[in-house]
């Protein structure tokens, strides 16, 4: 199912404004005691693959192609490439029972894993053309991968014999490195043009550089998500000892910050563009779950797409393209938001 695109303007709070109503269509964020606002319109296209009973976009590369999975009547997953055209084409790697995929570079390769009859989970790369690699690290009994960059170099992580948990990154010739950042679980989660690795272990955050070496880094609790921009800044959200989901921001120097959208209880920030825009997903203190785009300069856009119950927010492209999905009252389903020039054809 393709949904006509609905265009409607949002209001970006400058300073902010306090005391709106959570029952407006169009949700302000309060930043401060005047208001400086400037409306955009942005149109929100939902889409489902062929067949879907459910509908799960993971990533957006910068000519808006996205890719993700959906599960199908069956309750069998699959993945799925919508180009920017809205063409939608399904794919599994031979011998999968369940795709998963992860990560779409702007070549329009995929990566992800598949879980094959034997319950083995497997790491896949399918090209922009359709065709589809397997991969496994060596030794490996499980193998996952979580990000791929424009160089096609891909990041993730592999279960070793024992169980262990470590980081490796497939070069584009196929080979591969793993590597381990603490005695814990290296988990890596992204990789960026430069080939700089980001990622989870022992709690905290890392940061592999290129040549091999890891600075890592502390959040105000336990880290769960990472993802990295083409600068070296790091976005992601961590769990406090409240049990409260709150984003952050690494920049380059370093410096952590915390970052919640006014009256969320809890953040999950999930993507970061080249130009340091976030994107995440928030509960609210009123309930529900709404997307929410952080700029730069520290402005929250909450959103929803219109007549959702509920909408997350996943990943963010170079031109602010937002994708994920939201449920309705007939299920779960893929949205991409993007501004009106900017979206390409529908």
């Amino acid at each position: 199912m393709i949904t006509k695109p609905t265009t409607f303007a949002e209001t970006a709070p400058g300073a902010g404004l306090k005391g709106i109503s959570p029952l407006c269509l169009l949700l302000l964020c309060t930043l401060g005691l005047s208001l400086s606002a400037r409306a955009q319109k942005f149109t929100f296209t939902t889409f489902d693959p062929p067949g879907s009973a459910g509908t799960f976009p993971i990533s957006i590369n910068s000519a808006a192609a996205i890719t993700g999975s959906y599960v199908d009547a069956n309750n069998v997953t699959h993945g799925f490439k919508r180009a920017r055209d809205g063409t939608l084409t399904t794919f599994d790697p031979p011998d999968s029972a369940f795709t998963f995929p992860a990560s779409i570079n702007p070549a329009g390769a995929i990566t992800g894993n598949y879980v094959d009859a034997n319950n083995a989970t497997h790491g896949f790369l399918r090209a922009n053309d359709g065709s589809l690699t397997t991969f496994d690290v060596p030794g490996a009994i499980s193998t996952v991968p979580a990000s791929i960059n424009p160089a096609g170099a891909i990041t993730g992580f592999e279960l070793d014999a024992n169980f262990g948990e470590h980081g490796f990154l497939r070069s584009r010739d196929g080979s591969f490195t793993t590597f381990d950042v603490t005695a814990g679980a290296t988990t890596p989660t992204s990789i960026n043009p430069a080939g700089a690795i980001t990622g989870i272990s022992g709690g905290g955050g890392f940061l592999r550089s290129r040549d091999g070496s890891v600075t890592t880094f502390d959040v105000p609790g336990d880290l769960l998500q990472t993802a990295i921009n083409p600068s070296g800044s790091i976005a992601g959200y961590y769990l406090d000892t409240s049990h409260a989901f709150h984003g952050f921001l690494r920049t380059r120097d370093g410096s952590v910050t915390t970052i919640d959208p006014p009256d969320s209880t809890d953040t999950f920030t999930a993507s970061i563009n080249p130009a340091g825009a976030i994107t995440g997903y928030s509960t609210g203190v009123i309930g529900g779950v709404h997307g929410f785009l952080r700029t730069r300069d520290g402005t929250f856009i909450t959103f929803d797409v219109p007549g959702a119950a509920a909408t997350q927010a996943i990943s963010i492209n170079p031109q602010g393209a937002i994708t994920c999905n939201y449920v309705d009252a007939n299920g779960t389903h893929g949205f991409l938001r993007a501004r009106d020039n900017e979206k390409g054809s529908q």
